[in-house]
């Protein structure tokens, strides 16, 4: 099977990303991933390429098969996982257009099954959730990129109240998403390297006054930032050091996994 060496899993509005693609039905044992995997050259390494959602934006957030979406990209040979993503700005440090890579997350879902243990004794270090390696170089990759915050994710699929957007702002969150967890656990359980790169297409409900978030304003400015987004994407890969050695997979020496780590 054609194999790659890192993975850019598309956000909201992302749904493609690699020319002359080869592309991959790959089976794994939570399931069919969220659409088939698409591999290719960028800046000279082997790509994949999935959009979280679907081709078609099939899947809700709550509704995204994640196990399924790491362990294909893991069975194709991904060791490193660059994750664009839409969020909105819970301070006024931040603003719409912002380019954030977050250094910190903190996981509001309920609804999703956030690991692959099923049994045994397993517990994933995940004090820093993102590779510091891979959000180095996507800092790197263009000078307006901003390094550091909390991403909050919340279940979805309906935005915040004022209410809850301010509690979150309160407790030091900086960006507020739907989709990055449990992806980013899951990866690191996976030993891959992953690093988020979030693109802030508003001000959630309770950081300014007004009417709140609407998806169509998110829907737009995502879509008026994917060739700054695409380029900046490229422009990473090529700067993205070898992952071995990294913590994000000698965390696992040793250990009795409970689970699988294809590849």
């Amino acid at each position: 099977m054609t194999t790659a060496d890192v993975a850019v899993i598309g956000g909201t509005g992302f749904y493609t990303f690699l020319d002359d693609a080869e592309e991959l039905a790959v089976e794994t044992p939570y399931g069919a991933p969220s659409a088939p995997v698409a591999v290719g050259t960028v800046a000279g390494r082997r790509v994949a390429f999935l959009p979280r959602h679907g081709r078609h934006h099939e899947y809700p957030p709550h509704a995204i098969p994640y196990r399924a979406n790491l362990w294909a990209l893991r069975a194709l040979g991904v060791r490193q996982v660059l994750a664009p993503c839409a969020v909105g700005g819970l301070r006024h440090d931040v603003a719409p257009g912002d380019l954030v890579v977050p250094d910190q997350l903190v996981d509001r879902t309920y609804r999703r099954v956030p690991s692959y243990v099923e049994t045994g004794a397993v517990h994933l270090p995940f004090a820093d959730p993102y590779c510091p390696r891979v959000s180095k170089a996507l800092v790197a990759a263009a000078p307006d990129v901003r390094a550091g915050g909390a991403m909050v994710v919340i279940e979805g699929p309906r935005f915040s109240t004022r209410a809850e957007s301010q509690q979150h702002a309160a407790a030091g969150g900086t960006l507020i998403n739907m989709t990055g967890a449990p992806e980013a656990a899951l990866a690191r359980e996976l030993r891959m390297c992953y690093a988020s790169i979030a693109l802030v297409t508003d001000m959630d409900a309770g950081a300014e006054s007004g009417a709140g978030v609407g998806q169509e304003e998110v829907f737009a400015l995502f879509r008026a930032n994917l060739d700054r987004l695409s380029g900046l994407l490229t422009s990473a890969v090529a700067a993205l050091p070898e992952p071995d050695g990294c913590s994000c997979d000698t965390w696992a020496d040793g250990l009795d996994l409970t689970y699988v780590v294809p590849g």
